[in-house]
């Protein structure tokens, strides 16, 4: 019996994993040997940014869980690591698969390499070339110590093959993050607040803020928040703030356009991103799933990992100053935003050709139960 790893650790991956660990439990019960053992790192721990999407997105509970809990970006890393590296040397496995670009894909595919163990890489090879985002830092070392590589794009496997990994070894198998919204779209759920916020589709901003350059500076936060509350044209601004958002804005007034709430499950926020006017967001993910939703989407940094979200979809990338966001949203109100198209093989079956594709390459016995 063949053993995978599969890795979750922050609100990201969660996403990314529930389309592939469901391919692994159809081909088990097609008869292929092979077993998951879900591994938690615990690098987001609370209800919010972790539970609620396990229970929404039908994810089974981890089998293990490392509960190495908060702390900076070495420490989160350093406790990963030791906690997975003693796993694996009590208990092996034949492939670490990690997902992302967080803490715990980084860490994972260091400990799981060092130890023996191969580790296959979803959504690999994508860039933003901004070496400020730690995510940049933890994509790159993770796509040098892979064996295997599956990637949502083609300038992904470009830029894999532009750094000497050889074709044989990329994998274009589409967006499984879009396989988790195209599954569940008929699911999505108004959340609680939406009467007392008296939402009307098509009517309002969803706004997201996480990254270190927006939202660390509380004068740079400020005045994000003053020139989007400046020019939304009183369509009421929904803004689920991120935990570390949140401890800037103790320090700010925040305008009553602007409608502070927690951090949203699943089901509900994408309610909200589909039926909004609009998405100004920092957030690389959302790009991806507003292009799909057909969502106006405006992004609020000078790179992206994620190009096609802009050549193709509705995603536009405005820059870190804030002088570029009223004409965007002029723009917007006046109906003469783009039209975006859905990127190649985002089509809710990239969970089946990675599973497909491990079971291969690991020389998986079918026929028989698992």
């Amino acid at each position: 019996m063949v053993r995978v790893d599969v890795i979750a650790g922050a609100r990201p991956n969660f996403m990314k994993i529930a389309p592939i660990l469901r391919a692994f439990a159809a081909a088990r019960v097609a008869g292929a040997a092979v077993t998951t053992r879900l591994v938690h790192t615990g690098q987001h721990y609370d209800e919010a940014m972790s539970g609620s999407f396990f229970e929404q997105l039908g994810i089974p509970a981890p089998d293990v869980n490392l509960e190495v809990g908060s702390g900076t970006q070495a420490e989160q890393t350093a406790g990963i690591m030791v906690r997975y590296e003693s796993l694996l040397l009590s208990s092996t496995a034949d492939l670490c698969l990690v997902v992302g670009d967080v803490t715990s894909t980084l860490a994972c595919s260091v400990a799981a390499r060092k130890v023996g163990v191969p580790v296959a890489h979803v959504e690999a090879g994508i860039r933003s070339g901004d070496w400020s985002m730690p995510e940049e830092i933890n994509r790159v070392v993770t796509d040098a110590v892979s064996n295997y590589f599956f990637t949502t794009s083609a300038g992904a496997g470009a830029n894999l093959r532009a750094t000497g990994v050889e074709a044989d070894r990329i994998f274009f198998v589409g967006n499984t993050m879009i396989d988790t919204l195209l599954a569940n779209r008929d699911r999505f759920r108004q959340p609680n607040f939406w009467n007392d916020a008296q939402l009307r589709p098509g009517r309002y901003l969803v706004l997201t803020l996480h990254r270190p350059s927006n939202v660390d500076n509380p004068s740079r936060l400020a005045q994000w928040l003053e020139t989007i509350a400046a020019h939304a044209q009183n369509d009421p601004i929904v803004f689920p703030v991120h935990p570390r958002t949140r401890k800037t804005l103790e320090s700010l007034a925040v305008s009553p356009a602007i409608r502070l709430v927690a951090p949203q499950p699943y089901l509900e926020f994408n309610y909200l991103v589909s039926h909004a006017r609009g998405v100004v967001t920092d957030s690389g993910g959302i790009t991806e799933e507003a292009t799909v939703l057909g969502i106006p989407c405006m992004t609020l940094r000078t790179t992206t990992e994620r190009p096609e979200t802009v050549t193709l979809g509705t995603n536009e990338l405005l820059g870190a100053d804030p002088n570029a966001l009223p004409p965007a949203l002029a723009r917007l109100f006046a109906g003469a935003w783009k039209q975006g198209t859905c990127p190649p093989l985002w089509d809710g079956h990239a969970g089946p050709r990675i599973v497909a594709e491990i079971l291969r390459l690991l020389h998986v016995p079918q026929g028989q139960a698992a």
